[in-house]
């Protein structure tokens, strides 16, 4: 999941005045989708869906109490899951969008919130959301991305609140609380695996990314032999699945074909025909000769204790 602050700007993410020129770019893609007849999601908060554009505009530019005229109004937010992350989340445009505003409702905004350390909840977040369906620089397949517009001040109009700040949750001084951007990027992710049984990957987490971008390089190699090993015994469990279940096939064959191996138990060749009168399954010839051999040892024992 990739998740950044767009910084402020001079053109669209010019975040000193009114949030018109944000919210116009943020639905310019509905009239494309319109006019092809496809589907398309309007704005939506905590609780409604299919807002207008002219209520996000008017909500976002009279909540800004006390605050000066070069001052930040509210903050643009972006939410791009990665392929495999889209693909956990459905199987249509339709059920990617309604899983987005889910994970955004229920995940995202109560960790924003909580990220502040001033004891505040999602219902304390002023924020409008847009699903997008199209990245034109990404080369992914799947492209399915919410934009989010926060409001710097609470659903009260008294606190303000800015994610891009440099205090983290400070307990003295002028400033209390504070943001800690790395926190909320951790507990983003691990909300996103909980609440779709996601199962990520070390080389897919952000620590991961976090570590090989900004860590020492003792650190990044720990890291990539963690990576390694993980994989690797992945691919040991896998073997392992795969001769544990030739071993019941041919445990289940042997009993079937009981009265064929009676007449050919003074040889170890019976293992092999088993297989040659398969029903059509694929098996690993070089598990079944590890396989054969081992029954033959175990033959030659029996042998020698008679």
């Amino acid at each position: 999941m990739h998740i950044d602050f767009a910084p402020p700007s001079a053109g669209t993410y010019n975040n000193a005045g009114s949030s018109r020129q944000l919210a116009s770019y943020m639905e310019h893609e509905d009239l494309e989708r319109m006019k092809k007849g496809i589907y398309t999601d309007g704005f939506f908060n905590l609780t409604e869906d299919n807002i207008y554009k002219s209520k996000v505009i008017k909500d976002i530019d009279t909540n800004i109490g006390q605050l000066l005229k070069n001052d930040a109004k509210f903050f643009a937010i972006h939410v791009s899951p990665s392929e495999k992350e889209l693909q956990a989340m459905g199987n249509t445009e339709q059920e990617q969008a309604e899983a987005m505003k889910r994970y955004i409702r229920e995940v995202f905004i109560p960790e924003y919130a909580k990220n502040f350390n001033k004891g505040l909840s999602e219902e304390d977040i002023k924020f409008y959301g847009k699903i997008h369906f199209d990245r034109n620089r990404s080369e992914n397949e799947l492209n399915m991305h919410c934009h989010l517009i926060v409001s710097r001040k609470d659903q009260t109009n008294k606190k303000k609140l800015s994610p891009l700040t440099n205090h983290k949750n400070t307990k003295n001084g002028v400033i209390k609380g504070g943001f800690d951007r790395v926190n909320l990027f951790r507990q983003a992710e691990q909300g996103f695996d909980k609440l779709f049984g996601y199962d990520r990957q070390l080389s897919e987490s952000f620590d991961y990314h976090n570590t090989m971008k900004n860590g020492s390089i003792s650190e990044q190699l720990e890291l990539q032999n963690q990576n390694f090993t993980g994989e690797k015994k992945k691919g040991i469990f896998q073997s392992s699945k795969k001769e544990n279940m030739i071993s019941c096939n041919l445990d289940s064959k042997a009993d079937n074909k009981q009265s064929y191996n009676q007449q050919n138990n003074s040889g170890g060749d019976s293992l092999l025909s088993i297989f040659s009168l398969g029903d059509g399954n694929n098996y690993d010839a070089t598990l079944a000769e590890e396989l054969q051999a081992q029954k033959r040892k175990k033959k030659k024992k029996k042998g020698i204790r008679r």
